[in-house]
């Protein structure tokens, strides 16, 4: 039976709508047990075709959204959430903000949660932007008065001092966002929910934001942070989840999770069909002397390249540790034979840590055209120096390491 079909007996014998269970939960404590979420199509949506094929007026089923999600998340701890889109993270974060409820299950939060989950989160277009960090605060069930003692700190952070008696609808999106994230963080709720929002500040702000975070899972705030920057959710949580298709794929170690969820990314990537003239194949990876590939030495790469004419382009080989944005791109102006050709390349002194690392290729000819999609072609294995750890809510850009000589004196 499909795990999509409503009459499965998991989702459809239980209630409706969230059961009460015994007890309160802890501030900070979030507890999700069971929860299954679908939705419907509408079916009194009015088609915009006067005449349209079958197809597109038949009526539409349910999909679900999630299915029997487990999760705990204990005071002060930052979990991170990732998956692609359509995964089911937003919906899991609406679920504990409480503005939607699960088809089954049970979501309990204990105390005042803070919710980032959108770029206007939590602020009146028409009220200033004084009055809604008053306003958010009553939200929170926050005093006046704590409002007022931490408002100077919350403009301070916003960096909005001479717009704040301004209304919300003539803030900038950037504005819109230091200011929700400002209120949310500096009030100190019991649950931080944070869902890709800050993607719209520039680099300083965000490497503020994730030094404000880091000091409320500090002060015992838990969050929950959603995000596709794999960088920044490895900075900041220490267990991560990793949802897919609206299950729970994955929940361990950050470290474990991410490294899981890059592999799959390159091997979905990697399963797609080579389209186009031009067909790749990778031979292999190994040091200059045939010993494994190591951080900090020469490494030699070699590929398979078959066209079904003489072609001159620009050959782009490239090293990723999942995404596809590069770590080391390496570009040559080659021209082609016909049928079979080996490509070498020697990259002298490559800069990466210990790890597993994907090579990516791609084939521009001399207009530009892609007559090769930038594709992941197999795994390498690097040997070498592990690499070391950043500071706390420091975002690491890349695994590069480089080799350091400490001197001190006195």
């Amino acid at each position: 039976m499909s795990p999509d079909d409503p009459s499965r007996s998991s989702p459809a014998t239980a209630p409706t709508t969230a059961t009460a269970t015994a007890g309160s939960p802890r501030p900070g404590d979030l507890l999700v047990d069971g929860v299954w979420k679908r939705f419907r199509g509408d079916r009194r949506a009015r088609s915009l075709l006067r005449e349209g094929p079958a197809g597109l007026r038949r009526k539409r089923g349910y999909r679900w959204a999630l299915r029997d999600i487990q999760l705990h998340v204990q005071p002060g701890e930052a979990v991170g959430l990732v998956g692609s889109n359509g995964s089911g993270k937003s919906t899991l974060l609406k679920l504990l903000t409480q503005v939607m409820d699960p088809y089954a299950g049970t979501v309990r939060v204990g105390g005042s949660v803070g919710a980032l989950i959108e770029i206007q989160a939590g602020l009146h277009p028409e009220l200033t932007g004084r009055d809604n960090v008053f306003l958010y605060g009553a939200f929170l069930g926050i005093p006046r008065i704590e409002v007022a003692r931490r408002f100077d700190e919350i403009v301070a952070f916003a960096e909005i001092d001479a717009a704040i008696d301004r209304q919300v609808k003539f803030y900038s999106s950037g504005m819109k966002m230091r200011l929700s994230f400002a209120v949310a963080a500096t009030l100190e709720p019991d649950v931080l929910l944070v869902d890709e929002v800050l993607a719209v500040g520039d680099a300083s702000f965000q490497q503020r934001c994730l030094d404000r975070l880091r000091r409320s899972i500090h002060e015992g705030t838990s969050l929950v942070f959603v995000s596709h920057d794999l960088a920044a959710v490895q900075s900041i949580t220490e267990r991560t989840v990793w949802l897919d298709q609206g299950t729970v794929h994955t929940d361990g170690p950050t470290a474990d999770v991410l490294g899981a969820y890059r592999r799959d990314v390159e091997e979905r990537a990697r399963l797609g069909e080579q389209v186009g003239p031009l067909r790749v194949r990778f031979n292999g990876a190994h040091g200059t002397d045939g010993s494994l590939p190591t951080g900090g030495r020469a490494v030699e790469l070699s590929l398979t390249i078959s066209t079904d004419i003489a072609r001159r382009g620009a050959l782009i080989i490239g090293v990723s540790d999942g995404p596809p944005s590069p770590i080391v791109v390496v570009r040559r102006e080659v021209d082609l034979p016909a049928e079979f050709t080996t490509a070498t390349v020697i990259l002298h002194d490559l800069p990466l840590g210990r790890g597993r690392y994907a090579v990516w290729v791609a084939f521009h000819d001399t207009t530009g055209d892609e007559l090769l999609a930038w594709r992941p072609l197999a795994d390498i294995d690097v040997g070498g120096a592990d690499l070391d750890a950043p500071p706390p809510g420091v975002s690491r850009q890349a695994p590069v390491h480089v080799a350091a000589e400490w001197r001190f004196s006195s």
